[in-house]
């Protein structure tokens, strides 16, 4: 079922804000994040036809963000470290460091997961997909990602206090 134009950017404007987030802590940088939710949506765009409807909406435009996040590390032949990877640059407050989702701290926290962990976690909290979602995105069991969320949260908190601790 193709979408019509009113429809699409009906779920662009839906979904713009998660794409970005999701965009932003898989590559760490605002540029280059907006240049990939610009990809995704220009790709969405272009494969409208094969949207399925009962997949959802935000699990297809995560898969197609995930594709050009993936040929963007393909062609640079590495997987970037994420924004905030210098620990002198980490101010380290007494409050609880997951209070504030978009801090130095937390992007540094997830550079410091393997980015198998790490992009599980992403496509779940921020891209806000469902573990079933997420298993079918990556192409694993969803044991597996049920696994790799479960440690890579136990990972990012124990990280985050170790921080908040300096």
């Amino acid at each position: 079922m193709s979408l019509t134009r009113a429809e699409f950017h009906e779920l662009i404007e839906e979904h713009s804000t998660a794409l970005y987030r999701l965009a932003y802590r898989l590559v760490g940088s605002p540029h280059d994040a907006e240049d990939i939710v610009q990809e995704t949506m220009r790709s969405a765009w272009t494969s409208r036809e094969r949207f399925e409807q009962g997949r959802g909406e935000r699990a297809w435009l995560a898969a197609i963000l995930r594709r050009r996040v993936v040929d963007r590390w393909r062609r640079s032949g590495r997987v970037p470290v994420a924004a905030g990877d210098r620990v002198d640059e980490v101010a380290c407050e007494a409050e609880d460091p997951l209070a504030h989702e978009y801090t130095d701290e937390m992007q540094y926290a997830l550079s410091r997961l393997s980015p198998e962990l790490r992009e599980s976690l992403l496509l779940v909290v921020v891209g806000e997909l469902t573990h079933q979602q997420t298993a079918d995105t990556l192409g694993v069991p969803l044991g597996t990602v049920l696994s790799r969320v479960s440690r890579a949260r136990r990972r990012l908190r124990q990280h985050l206090l170790s921080l908040s601790k300096r």
